[in-house]
C-alpha cells in the first residue's frame, strides 16, 4: 500500500501538534473527555483461580490503554471483577490516555519504555500502525487485532440552534440548509478526536447518505477530546463525535440534540477493538489468550442487563470515568433522550459487548476490517490498490484464530463460535450494500466519494 493523502498527512499534524478547538455541539462518536495526560489505574493484585501449569502465562503482567468511553467497559471489568486475574493475569495495569494521538504515541514506545502494551482502539488504527501510516517517522508497528469490545453505544449529535432544520437520520431540506450556510460564509463545521477512523466514517457516511458532500458542504475538524467540554457552549462548532455517556449532558444542557445513533446508521456495527503489539503477543502467547478469556468473561459480565447498574457505578468511578453513575444508566439501557422531541427506548439499541441480533460481538471478523479499510480508500485515506493487498494485510494483522482458540479451551459453546470469518453482506439505513465478496461493487454504488471508480 502506498502513502497517505497530503491531506491526511495535514489533519495527522493537527492532531499531533494539537488543535486549539471550540465546540457547541457533539456527535456522539467514539470518544469522550478524558484527562490532559494519561493516567493509570491501581495494578490488580490478584491471586490465578483457573490456570493449569500448561496454561500458565509467561508473564503475568500487562499495561493496557483506555478512553474513557462505554467502549473501554469490558477491559475495566475484567480487572475490576477479577476475571483477568482468574487466567493469571494477576497485574493487568489499566492506563486512561489522554487522547488516541496518546494512545497510539504509547503503543509506539511500548510498556517497556514507559508506553503501553496495547488496548482500545478506533479502526482501522491497528492497520494504520502497522503500516506506519500515523506513527513517528512512519516507523512500521505491527499491531494484532485480537477481539471487538462491542458494538454501537455511539452516535451523532448537533448544536440546539441547528434543531428544526431537518437534521435527523436522514436529513431533509439539505439543499437550503447546508447551501445557507455556505453562502453567509458560515459552514457547518463537525469534528472527530482523530482523522481517518471510527467517528469520522460514521459522520462522513451520515452526511453522504443523504447526499450531503462532506468534502465540498461540510468542514470537518481534528480536535483534542480534552477540550471538547470546555468549549463545547461557544458556539462556533456544528457537531461533535464521542461516546457514551458524554451525550446525556449535551441533551440534558440543552447545548444541542442527538439526530442519529450510529445503531440506525448501521445496526449491529463494529464499533472497537482490543489490539495488542504483535511483539507482545508473540512472546506471550499463552498469556495472550488468558487476557482474551478474561475479556469473554467480562463481555459476557456486561451482557446481562442486571449487572448494568453495577456497570454503571464502576464506570463512574473517579479513576475511570470520573462522571456520576446516573449519566450512564439510561445509555446502557437503551434509553436515548433525543433532545428533539425523539426518545429511544430499546436495548438491542444499547452499547452489546458480547451477542447481538446478528451473533457475536467479541469475534473480530475480517469482513468488517475489510469494510474499514474500503472506506478507507473511499474518502481518499488510502490508496485504491489497497483492496488489492487487503486480504493479505488482513490476514497478517486480525488474529481471530487467537480467538477462536481461547474461546474453545474457555467452553464457549460451539453456537456461539463463528463458523466464518465474514459476517456476509452488510446493509445500512439508505439501503446500500456492502459484500465482501466485492469491496469494489460496493464503492460504485456510492454516489459520494473521493476514489474514482
Amino acid at each position: 500500500m502506498s502513502d497517505f493523502s497530503n491531506q491526511f498527512s495535514r489533519r495527522k499534524f493537527l492532531l499531533t501538534a494539537g488543535v486549539s478547538a471550540v465546540g457547541s455541539v457533539f456527535l456522539k462518536g467514539c470518544l469522550g473527555n478524558p484527562p490532559d495526560t494519561a493516567s493509570t489505574s491501581p495494578v490488580q493484585q490478584a491471586v490465578a483461580t483457573n490456570v493449569s501449569a500448561a496454561d500458565k502465562p509467561e508473564t503475568t503482567k500487562v499495561k493496557l490503554g483506555y478512553l474513557p468511553i462505554v467502549e473501554a467497559a469490558p477491559l475495566i471489568i475484567a480487572k475490576e471483577k477479577g476475571f483477568f486475574a482468574k487466567y493469571g493475569m494477576t497485574e493487568v495495569d489499566i492506563s486512561k490516555q489522554a487522547n488516541w494521538g496518546s494512545a497510539r504515541d504509547n503503543v509506539e514506545i511500548g510498556a517497556a519504555g514507559g508506553g503501553i502494551d496495547g488496548g482500545q482502539w478506533q479502526m482501522p488504527m491497528p492497520y494504520l500502525i502497522s503500516e506506519g501510516r500515523i506513527t513517528k517517522g512512519n516507523r512500521k508497528i505491527p499491531m494484532y487485532i485480537l477481539a471487538q469490545l462491542n458494538t454501537q453505544g455511539n452516535g451523532i449529535a448537533v448544536a440546539a440552534k441547528h434543531q428544526g432544520k431537518g437534521l435527523s437520520v436522514k436529513i431533509a431540506g439539505k439543499e437550503t440548509f447546508f447551501a445557507q450556510l455556505k453562502s453567509a460564509k458560515n459552514i457547518f463545521k463537525a469534528a472527530m478526536t482523530f482523522p481517518g477512523v471510527n467517528q469520522e466514517f460514521w459522520i462522513r457516511y451520515w452526511l453522504a447518505a443523504s447526499g450531503v458532500d462532506p468534502d465540498k458542504e461540510v468542514q470537518l475538524l481534528t480536535v483534542p477530546a480534552a477540550q471538547t467540554v470546555a468549549n463545547m457552549k461557544t458556539g462556533s462548532m456544528d457537531a461533535f463525535s464521542t461516546g457514551d455517556p458524554w451525550p446525556y449532558r449535551i441533551v440534558k444542557d440543552k447545548i444541542g440534540f442527538m439526530p442519529v445513533l450510529t445503531a440506525e446508521i448501521w445496526k449491529n456495527h463494529p464499533e472497537e477493538y482490543l489490539a495488542m503489539r504483535a511483539d507482545w503477543v508473540d512472546q506471550n502467547p499463552k498469556a495472550t489468550k488468558a487476557l482474551l478469556k478474561g475479556l469473554m468473561e467480562a463481555q459476557q459480565w456486561c451482557d446481562n442487563f442486571n449487572n448494568r447498574k453495577e456497570l454503571a457505578q464502576i464506570l463512574s468511578k473517579r479513576n475511570y470515568f470520573n462522571v456520576p453513575a446516573d449519566v450512564l444508566n439510561d445509555p446502557f439501557m437503551g434509553k436515548y433522550d433525543m433532545g428533539d422531541g425523539r426518545t429511544v427506548n430499546d436495548k438491542k439499541m444499547a452499547s452489546l459487548y458480547w451477542k447481538d441480533e446478528k451473533g457475536n460481538v467479541s469475534y473480530p471478523y475480517k469482513s468488517h476490517d475489510l469494510w474499514f479499510l474500503t472506506e478507507s480508500v473511499r474518502w481518499g485515506f488510502l490508496p485504491e490498490d489497497t483492496l488489492t493487498n487487503a486480504k493479505t494485510l488482513i490476514d497478517k494483522v486480525n488474529r481471530e484464530d487467537l480467538w477462536r482458540q481461547a474461546a474453545k479451551e474457555l467452553g464457549v459453546p460451539a453456537a456461539d463460535i463463528p463458523t466464518s470469518t465474514s459476517r456476509g453482506v452488510e446493509e445500512f439505513f439508505d439501503g446500500v450494500k456492502f459484500d465482501p465478496e466485492n469491496p469494489k461493487a460496493y464503492l460504485q454504488s456510492l454516489k459520494i466519494k473521493k476514489v474514482k471508480i
